[in-house]
């Protein structure tokens, strides 16, 4: 009988586990716009609808070439040694763009909305 009971005890919590899993392997909605963060500073807010291509340097020593594309954007070139930031390829949404030998974020933003009235 206690078997029976740990067995159910463990389906729930799977269950609920999986539950809540769910929304964060959905896609979410496209950004439309991109910030590019160089050693923690806002260098520049991009629209992604927009097609543009730009270079950030880094103290001199490095630099990633930005590329906006059909609504994605993406490093396409880089002086990092191991060139992770580049393998992410054009992406529209999702995690953080990152190349961390040169300190580059690339942080995705959806439409600015109103959520709520505050008074």
């Amino acid at each position: 009988m206690k078997t029976k009971n740990w067995i159910i005890l463990f389906a729930a919590v799977l269950l609920v586990c999986v539950g809540i899993s769910i929304p964060t392997f959905l896609p979410g909605e496209a950004a439309t716009h991109a910030e590019i963060i160089s050693d923690g500073t806002l260098l520049q807010t991009l629209d992604l609808r927009r097609d543009c291509e730009f270079q950030v340097s880094v103290g001199g020593v490095g630099y990633n070439l930005i590329t906006v594309k059909d609504g994605k954007i993406a490093v396409t070139e880089a002086s990092c040694p191991d060139h992770y930031c580049m393998r992410r390829g054009y992406c529209n949404g999702g995690a953080d763009i990152v190349c961390l030998p040169n300190r580059l974020v690339i942080r995705f933003v959806g439409e600015q909305t109103i959520d709520a009235v505050v008074g």
